[in-house]
Parts: C-alpha cells; sequence; structure tokens
C-alpha cells in the first residue's frame, strides 16, 4: 500500500479505534513477539486511528503480567492487563472482549503465539471501508523454522490444520478468533453471543461464537492481505503433534457442527466414514499416477477422521 493509498483508507474510514484482546497461556515468550507486532502495526494508522491493546492473562500463577508491565509501548488507547486464570479460552476470550468493548468502537482478536505483518490494520481498515462489514478477517499462515523436517512443506497438512485463504473481500461465514475484528456496537447489542465456557476446553468455541453472530446478523468479509503467521515452535513440527492435533481437529469440526445445527450425527458420521475411505485409497491412487503417496498426510487425514467418528460416539477430545 502506497502512503497516499494509505492516507485515502485512514481519511476515509469509520473506523476511528480499535481495541485488540490478546489471551496468553504460558507464551510470555511468544507474547513479547505479538505485542512487538502489534506496536509496529500500530505506528502506521495512529493517531488518526486509536489503537489499544488488552492482555488476558489465562495462567493462574499471573506470570503474563510481567510481560506487559515490561513493555514499553505506544498504544495511543494503552496497554491494558485482565487477569483470568481459569485455564478456559472461553472464559479468558469474554474477559477479552469485555474489556476491548469498552475501550474502542471496534474489537479485534488475535493469539499470542502469532505475529501481525506491519500493515494489518490498515488491509483490516482498507476491507472494511471497501464493504462497510460488520467483521473483518484474515488468513493465518502457519510459519516454522528453518530446521522443520522436509514433509513439513512437502505434504499438504495446511488442508487440516488452516483454513483456506479466500478471495479478497468476499463474504464469509465464519472468522477467525486469531485474526479478525468487528464492531463493538454489535456485541454490545448482543450480548447472549459471547464464546462458551462448556466449549473451552474442548474447543471449537470460536466457530459457535461466529456462526451465532453472523445468524444474528454479523456482515463478515475477507482481508486477503491482512495476514497473521502462526509461529510454529520445534515440537509443533513433530508428526506426533499432526497427527494429534488432526484428531482433536476432527472431534472439534463435529462438535462444532452439532453444536451450530448445521449437521446431524448421521450426516457427519457419513462425513467422516467418506472422508477415511479418501484418506486410505489416497496413496495408491497416487502411487498408480507415479506420484509420492504422502504417508504422513494419509495418516493426519485418518486421524481427522477418527475424530469425527469418536464424536459421533459422544467422546470429546479435550485440546492439548
Amino acid at each position: 500500500m502506497t502512503d497516499q493509498q494509505h492516507n485515502d483508507v485512514i481519511d476515509g474510514s469509520t473506523v476511528d479505534s480499535i481495541a485488540v484482546y490478546v489471551c496468553t497461556h504460558k507464551r510470555n515468550g511468544p507474547l513479547e513477539r505479538m505485542l512487538d507486532s502489534l506496536q509496529e502495526a500500530a505506528n502506521h494508522v495512529q493517531p488518526a486511528v486509536r489503537i489499544a491493546v488488552v492482555v488476558v492473562d489465562d495462567n493462574p500463577d499471573g506470570r503474563a503480567k510481567a510481560v506487559v508491565d515490561g513493555f514499553s509501548h505506544q498504544f495511543v488507547g494503552g496497554l491494558h492487563y485482565r487477569f483470568s486464570g481459569a485455564q478456559n479460552i472461553s472464559l479468558a476470550r469474554n474477559a477479552g472482549l469485555e474489556a476491548a468493548m469498552g475501550l474502542a468502537d471496534w474489537v479485534a482478536m488475535t493469539d499470542d503465539d502469532q505475529v501481525v505483518i506491519p500493515e494489518w490494520f490498515d488491509h483490516l481498515i482498507a476491507t472494511q471501508q471497501a464493504t462497510n462489514a460488520d467483521a473483518v478477517t484474515g488468513p493465518v499462515i502457519l510459519r516454522y523454522d528453518d530446521n522443520k523436517p522436509g514433509w513439513v512443506d512437502s505434504q499438504p497438512f495446511e488442508e487440516i490444520m488452516i483454513a483456506p485463504i479466500q478471495p479478497d473481500q468476499i463474504k464469509v461465514e465464519v472468522c477467525s478468533t486469531g485474526n479478525s475484528m468487528m464492531r463493538a456496537s454489535f456485541l454490545r447489542e448482543h450480548p447472549e453471543i459471547r464464546f462458551r465456557p462448556d466449549l473451552g476446553r474442548l474447543g471449537g468455541e470460536d466457530m459457535v461464537f461466529y456462526r451465532a453472530a453472523v445468524s444474528a446478523g454479523l456482515h463478515a468479509r475477507y482481508s486477503a492481505q491482512a495476514i497473521a503467521y502462526g509461529e510454529q515452535p520445534p515440537e509443533r513440527a513433530t508428526y506426533r503433534y499432526h497427527l494429534r492435533t488432526s484428531y482433536w481437529l476432527g472431534n472439534t469440526e463435529y462438535l462444532t457442527n452439532i453444536e451450530s445445527g448445521d449437521a446431524s450425527p448421521r450426516r457427519l458420521a457419513l462425513r467422516a466414514s467418506r472422508r477415511l475411505v479418501g484418506a486410505v485409497s489416497r496413496p495408491l491412487l497416487r502411487l498408480v499416477r507415479r506420484q509420492e503417496p504422502q504417508w504422513r498426510f494419509t495418516g493426519a487425514l485418518a486421524a481427522q477422521s477418527m475424530g469425527m467418528l469418536v464424536g459421533v460416539a459422544g467422546v470429546k477430545v479435550e485440546h492439548t
């Protein structure tokens, strides 16, 4: 974005103030990197747009307070600390919502293990201005260090691990709590739409929240250039982690669809069964086409399918 385009976006924008909340749990180092990236992004739009940041500490020992107290920020709206400590992401998210709603006209969300690009606010604001959306969301792209195993890049695990990138400004039904902003007025007008505590240790609370909001009339759009990077530590570059996460994501997909009323258990069982058959046959078809069989990705697909099937059986898998 050129300087003139940037000025046009800011001058004509309906976004005058944004409060970003970040929930954190056992990640002081990554939290510092996230705050650094938010500061750089804020410098792109302040003082025309007033940026505030809220850190919600979900550590029982309150360890994130040291990061907040020691961070030399230049957020016009301030850097604010809230303690949750329940180790329940829904309760922490709700605390972040309530704090951010009182600080700005727009509430933005991101995660403590991510960093946003310097133009993050610019692109969110530009998409909102172009579409008059009530909410804007962008992509979260996973990023590993240089020592990662080769199969991490050579096999398409992102098809399971992250939402696919959408066309710019397209209307969407679900936003990412790792990369989105929404009108604070919508949240005030719909106090019943909050993150469900019963899903706070299982997962899927984000999907259920945004689907409920869209059902209540939230107009959400996609900003393809408003990128947040999910910084993956070495322990996430293991096959065991990918299998476990794929299994949990399958289970979460089942719970989310059931809670949102989007599909019946029978329909989800059929979906999972078809996926399992597809996973088993996939490497054989690839070998016939003289392609790499991608056995690890096949295992992850099978794990995802099994996560859905155990959901049909009543099993709820907690997030690790």
